[in-house]
């Protein structure tokens, strides 16, 4: 608060205070009151003046330079009348009230809206396990095809075998956009879901290859694995889906007509273990590499004619910084692509025996 601000907000307050000031003045000379009673009179009236108004700015001036300031600090800001004590002025009163009540309601309709977003995530969250039911339903129903195909004729099996692996991709891909929004209405409170312990990265990386076995045999994909005994402290079945989300990727933006290869890798240092995933696919292009993270960015591979839902690598993001991972991407366009997780060493999820 500016004490000349303060003087021009008064401006009117003082030109009445002068004015009277001058009236009072003039009267006392027209009624031929002694000089030095008027000068006594003009200093007290100027020296009280003065003091109301020096009195009055310093009340205000640390409410509202504390209102300001503690404003400006907060990244919620509407917390702030938390960190104010009430003014013991009138207009500061009034405002204080009235943001106690402005406040009160906000809460009160956050709290509405917290319920609500917090009904519908469990309806979506039961919605998706039922959904998986008949998901596995299916994949069982593939395989039990393939298994009574013995009675028909060879035209009819090989038909009834693409058939069933048009049905095999479809159906995983289904299961893979329902992970995605579980684990994407999971990302915001990980804290009720996951659970830290030492975890062998070979383990993961074999139950990912294993579950998109069928796809790596369909798109000709070479998998070379150069993983040691590295364990990190993490939740697997979160590492698993954000590994399995990358793996997607190098799947569905390989070359044509060439020897594709994935490149599983680990790598552990002083401080950090690398989890690194390679490709020899299509790549990023420059100006697309600093987005890939963003919400629903597809790009310019999105594009081109994978689908895609720019969801995968959003949400493997917001898990790792959740879980204090770091996850990074470089990429060479037509080249290659390579998406490293960044397991950071330190003793803050071991526990004392």
């Amino acid at each position: 608060m500016k004490v000349s601000k303060y003087l021009k907000d008064k401006k009117l307050s003082m030109i009445v205070f002068i004015a009277c000031f001058f009236i009072m003045s003039g009267m006392f000379f027209a009624f031929r009151i002694p000089k030095q009673l008027i000068v006594a009179t003009a200093a007290v009236y100027l020296i009280m003046g003065l003091c109301l108004v020096g009195i009055n700015f310093c009340r205000k001036k640390k409410f509202y330079d504390g209102l300001v300031n503690n404003t400006s600090a907060l990244d919620q800001k509407f917390l702030v009348l938390e960190t104010l004590e009430k003014p013991n002025f009138y207009e500061g009163e009034i405002l204080y009230e009235n943001m106690y009540e402005i406040n009160k309601s906000m809460v009160e309709r956050i709290g509405d809206y917290r319920e609500n977003i917090d009904d519908f995530k469990e309806y979506i969250e039961m919605w998706i396990h039922e959904v998986k039911i008949p998901i596995s339903s299916l994949v069982l129903m593939c395989h039990n095809d393939k298994k009574d195909n013995d009675s028909i004729s060879q035209e009819q099996t090989i038909a009834m075998k693409k058939m069933n692996e048009k049905y095999m991709k479809q159906i995983k891909r289904l299961d893979n956009y329902t992970d995605q929004v579980l684990y994407y209405m999971r990302s915001n409170c990980t804290e009720n879901d996951y659970l830290i312990k030492e975890t062998g990265l070979d383990k993961i990386v074999g139950s990912v290859l294993i579950k998109n076995k069928d796809d790596l045999l369909e798109n000709n994909i070479n998998i070379i694995v150069d993983t040691k005994a590295c364990k990190v402290m993490t939740d697997a079945k979160w590492i698993e889906f954000i590994l399995n989300q990358i793996i997607n990727n190098s799947i569905k933006y390989k070359k044509s007509n060439t020897d594709s290869f994935i490149k599983i890798g680990t790598k552990e240092e002083a401080d950090n273990v690398y989890l690194s995933v390679y490709d020899n696919g299509i790549g990023i292009p420059p100006k697309d590499i600093a987005s890939v993270f963003k919400k629903s960015f597809t790009g310019e591979n999105g594009r081109k004619g994978a689908k895609s839902t720019g969801m995968g690598l959003y949400i493997a993001k917001k898990l790792c910084v959740k879980l204090g991972h770091k996850i990074e991407v470089s990429s060479k366009e037509n080249q290659w692509t390579q998406v490293t997780i960044i397991f950071g060493k330190n003793d803050y999820y071991k526990f004392e025996k």
